[in-house]
């Protein structure tokens, strides 16, 4: 004998639908992310006004900090300045027909705004793009 009382037939039914979950496309995380940075801006009120939990803002906040927030194979142009005052071999105090100092042949020298990097030919391109990256961090 089974114990169990049969239930009424239902005659209606509504589904609720929660919605198809948002994916938001890099540049708009991009623009959500540079609001929520302003000085003086709340990410509670950024992330509330886009419709967006909070911790996700703070989550690509940290992947853009941590420069992973653009597109893969994007490629980031620095302003260039090319002169021969950065030249500090010994042969620098000999200048060129055109007035520029003397450098030795595939010498770059590359200064940031928190570092200088002097790369001699033959160096290792792998291990430079390692260096670069993290210095721009």
């Amino acid at each position: 004998m089974t114990d169990h009382t049969p239930m009424a037939r239902v005659s209606r039914l509504d589904v609720i639908s929660t919605g198809a979950r948002r994916r938001w496309t890099l540049e708009e995380k991009q623009r959500i992310v540079g609001e929520a940075l302003a000085e003086g801006a709340s990410v509670a009120r950024v992330a509330r006004a886009h419709g967006v939990n909070a911790n996700l803002v703070f989550n690509w906040c940290r992947l853009y900090r941590a420069g992973r927030l653009r597109r893969r194979h994007e490629a980031k142009l620095l302003p260039v300045r090319v002169t021969g005052e950065s030249c500090t071999s010994p042969e620098a105090s000999r200048t060129e027909p055109g007035g520029l100092p003397v450098c030795s042949a595939g010498t770059i020298h590359i200064q940031l705004e928190h570092a200088q990097v002097r790369v001699e030919s033959g160096a290792n391109p792998a291990l430079l793009r390692v260096l670069l990256e993290c210095l721009q961090r």
